[in-house]
């Protein structure tokens, strides 16, 4: 397709907003890279690459590259340092 044709085509939609929402939970808190895995679980960066290499938070990692996004209370209950409201 051509950029002439695309331009034509959105044109001609009859939608002329798109509106795109955002796919994030805004209530999530993300750290990110090693340095905030490390600042996370209160350890050495070696220490926090260790754990991201374990294995036990990778339902909680993503990473795009050399990029690394930690949610970071999911990470805690992988790891088990959240008790989930146990008392």
């Amino acid at each position: 397709m051509t950029g002439e044709e695309f331009l034509f085509l959105q044109q001609n939609s009859g939608q002329k907003d798109f509106i795109v929402s955002p796919a994030i939970n805004p209530n999530k808190k993300f750290v990110y890279g090693i340095r905030g895995i490390s600042q996370l679980f209160g350890c050495s960066m070696p220490t926090a690459n260790r754990i991201k290499k374990s294995g036990k938070i990778d339902k909680a990692i993503t990473q795009i590259g050399r990029k690394i996004i930690v949610d970071a209370e999911l990470a805690l209950e992988l790891a088990g340092r959240k008790t989930g409201g146990r008392k």
